[in-house]
């Protein structure tokens, strides 16, 4: 096999895992985060296009596009109570998400999927 095929055969590899890497295991199933977000009060200071005390969600969206731990960092500010930052200055603690049953992650990291992918 000559090198030119090898190396085209090595970069149609590295581009299949890193779109397969970068590819959701499951689909955001949008009406669940809505009703956890509408359950937890979200949409009180967010809303998906128009900044309220929160930040307009695809604007998250948009800050973390293309960012490894944006899924990572999104799910430990819904999750623990850390300050956010409200647009008069103050500051607050962030809203626990809860879920039914408790902690669940599954039902946690669809809304953020869901919000990452605005």
């Amino acid at each position: 096999m000559s090198s030119k095929i090898q190396k085209a055969l090595g970069l149609m590899a590295v581009t299949t895992t890193l779109l397969l890497a970068s590819t959701p295991s499951s689909a955001v199933d949008v009406d669940a985060a809505k009703t956890l977000a509408r359950q937890n009060n979200c949409f009180r200071c967010h809303s998906v296009e128009k900044e309220k005390d929160g930040p307009a969600w695809n604007k998250v969206a948009e800050k973390y596009k293309g960012k490894a731990t944006a899924e990572a960092r999104l799910i430990e500010h819904i999750t623990s109570g850390e300050k956010a930052k409200f647009p008069d200055g103050h500051e607050e603690a962030h809203k626990i998400v809860k879920t039914d049953p408790p902690k669940d992650m599954a039902q946690i990291k669809n809304l953020v999927d869901w919000i990452l992918s605005l």
